[in-house]
């Protein structure tokens, strides 16, 4: 079962890799055309979605509802 806050973090992954992906793309930034470039707020952005992304390595270890009920 997957909990509100693996939603958010799995959210956040999502968006951060879009970004990286334009980044690779296009050279474009999204964040830091948004709120700047090394600005606090963007660095607490990105700092924020690497935390999600750590946590989402968690997802890779538990054990899934169908996988304990067999």
């Amino acid at each position: 079962m997957r909990t509100p806050l693996d939603r958010v973090a799995l959210v956040l992954v999502i968006i951060g890799a879009l970004n990286w992906l334009s980044v690779g793309l296009f050279r474009y930034d999204l964040v830091a055309s948004i709120f700047g470039t090394a600005s606090l707020l963007t660095r607490t952005i990105f700092t924020i979605v690497g935390i999600a992304g750590l946590y989402s390595i968690s997802l890779l270890f538990r054990e899934t509802e169908t996988a304990r009920n067999q």
